[in-house]
């Protein structure tokens, strides 16, 4: 099987060369942005960089960059694209179209490559995900996740049905000596954005990180969010295009569109 491994937080980084390593019976094309391009959503460049590097190609430029380059260009030749390790939880609906991790994975089915986007949940409490350096053995999960969705899924009609997988991985450390398990999951709908006013403007804050480092989980059984938390590997099946269904109301109002008088 020939890979393209990508991420968001940059080719040097902890989590793509731990996966690199667990990959190395297959086919590995590294192509992945020379610097951290965390959170940029699927934002895409007209003109980018390449350069080699020890682990692949670094592309100065955003995770869908990347996969561009890769699939159009370096290596185009895939079967899978894998996006990760990311340093820090990927969870719930309003984060996949701000996640660069999920992005890639994203892009690459609009090649009608299937793809796997790989997450690293962190406990809260004192500990800053953004801050936070985790160290290889921290991804031990993730790696073991990844490997056994990588060998697994493609043969057994996994993408016949979903476009991509997002995974999320505790860290080895939640369940002590015991394996997690491997639960599929749907996105949360829960949302706890808030805009708080201060001096120098407004802090856009994420209060759901806050509540989890507090023990405290609002959402249900068969979320995203409740599975990692409680320690198990979340895997959500998605579909990348938006879908649309027919509106018997929106086709009464566009009918009604032509009959409106002119302004003129």
């Amino acid at each position: 099987m020939h890979i393209l491994l990508t991420n968001d937080d940059g080719i040097e980084s902890t989590g793509i060369g731990v996966l690199a390593d667990a990959l190395a019976d297959h086919e590995v094309t590294v192509v992945a942005p020379a610097e951290d391009q965390s959170a940029v959503g699927r934002t895409l460049s007209s003109r980018v960089v390449v350069e080699e590097h020890d682990r692949g190609h670094a592309v100065r430029g955003t995770p869908a960059d990347c996969v561009v380059a890769g699939l159009g260009s370096l290596c185009e030749d895939v079967d899978l694209v894998v996006s990760g390790c990311n340093q820090g939880a990927n969870l719930g609906e309003y984060v996949l179209g701000r996640s660069g991790t999920i992005s890639a994975a994203v892009e690459a089915t609009f090649f009608d490559v299937p793809a796997i986007a790989v997450s690293l949940y962190i406990p809260g409490g004192d500990v800053d995900f953004r801050e936070y350096a985790a160290r290889e053995g921290e991804y031990d999960e993730a790696v073991r996740a990844t490997t056994h969705l990588v060998g697994n899924a493609l043969g057994d009609g996994i993408f016949e049905q979903a476009d991509y997988l997002n995974v999320n991985a505790p860290v080895p450390e939640v369940n002590g000596d015991e394996r997690a398990g491997m639960e599929i999951t749907h996105p949360s709908k829960v949302y706890e954005m808030t805009a708080v006013a201060g001096e120098e403007g407004l802090t856009l804050r994420d209060r759901i990180w806050g509540r989890m480092a507090d023990g405290e989980i609002p959402d249900p059984e068969g979320s995203d969010r409740r599975a990692v938390f409680e320690g198990r590997v979340s895997v959500s099946p998605l579909t990348a295009p938006h879908t649309t269904e027919r509106h018997d109301a929106l086709d009464v109002l566009a009918e009604s569109y032509g009959e409106q008088p002119s302004r003129r």
